[in-house]
């Protein structure tokens, strides 16, 4: 009968023995049947991720309606349309299908692009397999997704784990788990025979954990067992056999990309246009009923000014918001792919980094690279001595030629390296005799020579944890503890360190064993610490002077952190540790992440309730991340960045892909993002502005003049002007002081602005209607009223378009004066009595002069004292 398992529980996983396990898996140490396996693959399905779709360019389009002041010009397009408008709900209509359509090719290339990106954890296993149950096991590369529950797999060194697995056999074998945990360092790995301790006090009980849903079998603190390999790993050092437990959607590595409760709240996008979008659409809502009952009270109109109220809810939208956004944020993400292969998955993105003012990132491949150096050799008394990097050098290049492992681990090839370049080319040239490889239990190597110039005896050379070497080595109290002290001060400066020692002894007659570890010469210790990223110092520095604060939030030690972090001219200040925040509520935490620079031995929640503690203080947070580890973070952020060789989940997770693991990349997309933000802000501020003076004005002058001071028409034929002149500010290139601190566009500060600004513009309207009271005659009067107010509106919006601008180039005073010359020709050509104007007397173009000269005076003073406080 086919076996039919069920999936393995915490309670199974932790308590079983070896052999209690592979029972339960129907396995056993020689592997599967081909048959059995066959069976299980369609049981259980392949051995992949979950898949993961790109959304089709149509469902992306119907996203982008979500948008709220898209839904609102959706909605006045239909309100247009029931008032037979139809110039009106047609042009509007056009501007919603327009701004979607950008907007969903752009994010819809990101999509391809990320998706372009993604790989498999691994492409093949080696897996033992047997043709029946008689036959002899033989190791098989089989690919990935074949692998099965209870398939017995090998590892080597720079093999990818490809499914969560319980050890049976290891030989000095060493994982990174870089990706999982976030720790640098590699993690030794070997079987455990006996079940795993009991639960301390406070865990749950045991039944609660068979309970528990299969996306909980192994918590944070499971990474830590050396018996477990989980897929995303690899192997660092040594080589092991192990029975799969757990495949595709069940791995630790697939689970952890189930989203917090929490997480991807409301972005910095969203709380700055969103925000002024909401405050226009209130005045939008409340406009027409008020133009209605004003002008019913007054002057006795009904239902015909319906038009009129409907056109002064328009002219007071920035329709072209959803253009001028999506057009701004696409050049700009189409930018940084082509010039520095950046990827912008989604587009508000952009102008979230932008806004960013606190960066939080992992220390290992972003402040530092993926390898140890040595930083020093120290003798016993804490001098530097290189006899001792010498004999460690020894120790990790015959220890490798002659255990005849595949590859030397990190910390040998720093030793090596380091050797290399300090001693003489033949010192490490010796007659070796036999060598003991590293293991993760006794946490030692050993490597047997010839003793130079002593015929008949051999030099045991050991290296390994302080305190294993230090076992090993009969010496005094005093000795014992200057040497335990000095390795603590290295180790508290950051440094991983070793113990090297000797022992001289007859030559043997019979193999080396552990046995002979013994009545060893302490020689000295080695430190190594990680190596600098080449580019880390310089980017920190750029940051530093884009006001943007850095806080490094890693799974590595305190004192490695500090370190890295000092050697990058970034000061740590007093490193936290994770556990310390626990006893914090989120305001605590919030201070405390505030004034602080380094978090360390960070679980990942711990990451993104940090993240999610600036955020509520007000900060604007982008995370840059690139294992499981980091997932919650990177969905707690404002936004989410990783390089392109992290992890599957975390590309798919992360809304900006850069074009490596350093800061540069991340420097370049924040100055795009600024660039874009100020692009937005200033077409916000010049619309909003123009747009609210004229309305102002023109419910003023229509409560007092005995017509309306516009025909629906004419408002309309104004707005696609002002509409087409403000496609320039999407290729408007920002000023270089606008791109030096963070850019956020607050509601209130923009409305304020827009007030001030829109308050002058509509005294430059009514000082206009004045001038057009006086100088129309009685027989031409209302359509010339309506030529004059059409002209000076075109001529005070492009005058706001060249005064308020805050950036250079895109075309904008060109646009400027296209704008302008259509306000003075077009009243005067065949087509304005076609839309109810009629041609001015030649005296209100003087006197127009002077209000426009008046206001452009006024309007650059205001400009000028604005501006001083930001640039002093």
């Amino acid at each position: 009968m086919t076996w039919a398992p069920e999936r393995i529980s915490p309670l199974q996983l932790s308590r079983s023995t070896p052999l209690q396990l592979l029972r339960s898996l129907g396995s056993g140490p020689r592997g599967l049947v081909e048959s059995e396996a066959e069976a299980r693959l369609v049981r259980y399905g392949e051995n992949v991720l979950p898949a993961r779709r790109v959304p089709s360019l149509p469902i992306v389009f119907l996203r982008s309606l979500r948008d709220p002041f898209t839904a609102v010009l959706a909605c006045l397009a239909l309100v247009s349309a029931l008032v037979a408008a139809w110039a009106t709900a047609s042009v509007i209509a056009v501007l919603v299908v327009v701004s979607c359509a950008l907007r969903a090719a752009g994010e819809h290339r990101a999509d391809r692009s990320a998706a372009g990106l993604r790989e498999l954890v691994a492409s093949t296993a080696t897996v033992l397999r047997r043709t029946d149950d008689g036959a002899v096991p033989v190791p098989r590369e089989v690919p990935v997704d074949q692998v099965v529950p209870g398939d017995v797999v090998r590892l080597a060194p720079g093999d990818l784990v490809p499914a969560d697995l319980r050890l049976l056999r290891a030989t000095g074998l060493t994982m990174h788990q870089a990706a999982l945990t976030g720790e640098s360092a590699p993690v030794p790995k070997y079987p455990v025979d006996e079940p795993a301790a009991p639960a301390p006090p406070g865990a749950a009980p045991a039944h609660a954990l068979d309970e528990q849903d299969p996306a909980h079998v192994l918590d944070e603190q499971d990474f830590d067992r050396p018996e477990v390999c989980f897929q995303g790993s690899s192997v660092a050092s040594g080589s092991g056999t192990g029975v799969v437990v757990s495949t595709g959607a069940d791995t630790r590595f697939a689970r952890a990309d189930k989203p917090h409760r929490d997480d991807r709240r409301t972005t910095a996008f969203d709380r700055s246009v969103y925000g002024i979008s909401w405050i226009l659409i209130r005045f939008m809502l409340l406009t027409p009923p008020l133009v209605l009952m004003a002008n019913a009270a007054l002057r006795g109109r009904g239902l015909e000014t319906l038009p009129f109220a409907v056109a002064v809810a328009v002219g007071l939208t920035p329709e072209m918001l959803p253009v001028i956004v999506t057009t701004t944020l696409a050049r700009g993400a189409s930018a940084l792919a082509r010039t520095h292969q950046v990827i912008v998955k989604r587009l508000p993105a952009l102008h979230d980094l932008g806004a960013v003012d606190v960066v939080c990132l992992d220390k290992t491949g972003t402040l530092t690279q993926d390898r140890p150096v040595l930083d020093c050799a120290l003798d016993t008394a804490g001098r530097p001595d290189d006899s001792v990097l010498h004999w460690a050098a020894v120790n990790s290049l015959w220890t490798l030629q002659l255990a005849e492992l595949p590859a030397a681990d990190a910390l040998d090839e720093a030793l090596l390296d380091a050797a290399e370049e300090r001693l003489p080319a033949d010192a490490l040239e010796y007659d070796a005799v036999a060598a003991l490889p590293f293991d993760p239990v006794r946490r030692l190597s050993t490597a047997v020579v010839d003793t130079p110039h002593r015929l008949g005896h051999h030099t045991l050379v050991v290296k390994g944890a302080v305190e294993d070497v230090l076992e090993r080595c009969p010496l005094s109290a005093d000795e014992r503890e200057r040497a335990v002290a000095l390795a603590d001060r290295l180790a508290a400066d950051g440094l991983r360190v070793l113990a090297v020692a000797l022992a001289e002894r007859p030559a043997a007659g019979r193999p080396y064993t552990v046995a002979d570890e013994r009545g060893l010469t302490l020689k000295g210790l080695v430190g190594l610490r990680d190596a600098t990223a080449e580019s880390a110092a310089d980017a920190l520095a750029a940051l530093a002077h884009r006001g943007v604060a850095v806080k490094v939030l890693t799974g590595d030690h305190p004192g490695t952190a500090a370190r890295a972090c000092r050697e990058l001219g970034l000061d740590p200040g007093e490193v936290v540790t994770a556990a310390s925040l626990d006893g914090l509520d989120d305001a605590g935490v919030g201070e405390l992440a505030d004034r602080s620079t380094v978090f360390a031995r960070c679980s990942p929640e711990q990451k993104a309730r940090i993240v999610r503690a600036l955020r509520e203080r007000g900060h604007v947070t982008g995370f840059l991340g690139d294992g499981v580890n980091d997932l919650p973070a990177l969905r707690a952020s404002d936004v989410g960045i990783c390089p392109p060789e992290a992890v599957d989940v975390a590309r798919e997770t992360a809304d900006v892909v850069l074009a490596a693991k350093d800061l540069t990349s991340l420097d370049h997309a924040i100055v795009a993002g600024r660039g874009g933000g100020a692009t937005i802000a200033g077409y916000l501020r010049i619309t909003l502005s123009s747009n609210l003076g004229n309305v102002i004005a023109m419910l003023t002058a229509g409560l007092l003049l005995p017509f309306l001071p516009m025909l629906p028409a004419q408002v309309l034929v104004q707005n696609l002007c002002f509409d087409a002149a403000q496609l320039a500010f999407a290729y408007d290139r920002p000023r270089a002081a606008m791109l030096r601190r963070p850019l956020k566009l607050r509601p209130r500060e923009v409305l304020a602005s827009v007030t001030g600004y829109g308050v002058l513009n509509a005294a430059a309207d009514l000082a206009t209607f004045a001038v057009l009271v006086w100088a129309v005659s009685d027989t031409r009067g209302e359509t010339a009223f309506h030529a004059g107010w059409f002209t000076e509106n075109l001529l005070t919006q492009a005058l706001v378009m060249v005064l308020l601008r805050t950036g250079r180039g895109g075309g904008i005073p060109v646009t400027a004066g296209v704008l302008a010359l259509t306000g003075l020709l077009l009243p005067l050509s065949p087509l304005g009595p076609l839309i109810g104007m009629a041609a001015l007397p030649l005296a209100y173009y003087p006197l127009l002069a002077l209000v426009l000269t008046l206001y452009a005076a006024a309007l650059h003073w205001v400009t000028r004292r604005a501006r001083r406080p930001s640039t002093s």
